[in-house]
C-alpha cells in the first residue's frame, strides 16, 4: 500500500467533479477530467496536512514522535 486513494469522477454537463471515498470532504472539480483530478489531489493533501497538524497540537509535551512509513 502506498498513498493510494479512490477517486470517484462524474461529469456534470461541461464540468467534471470528483470526490475521495477515504478522505471525507475532499473533492475537486474542473472543466477537464485531468484538472478535476489535480484539484482533488490538492484537496486530499490539504486535508491530510490539516489532520496531521491538529493531531500534533493535541499531543502532551512528553509524547514522542517517530516516522512510520507504510507501503
Amino acid at each position: 500500500m502506498r498513498n493510494e486513494f479512490t477517486a470517484i469522477v462524474e461529469q456534470d454537463r461541461p464540468w467534471h467533479i470528483a470526490y475521495c471515498t477515504e478522505v471525507p470532504g475532499a473533492n475537486g472539480q474542473g472543466p477537464t477530467r485531468d484538472e478535476c483530478l489535480v484539484n482533488l489531489r490538492e484537496a486530499i493533501a490539504m486535508i491530510l496536512d490539516h489532520w496531521r497538524e491538529e493531531s500534533l497540537r493535541a499531543l502532551p509535551p512528553e509524547a514522542k514522535q517517530e516516522l512510520l512509513v507504510v507501503g
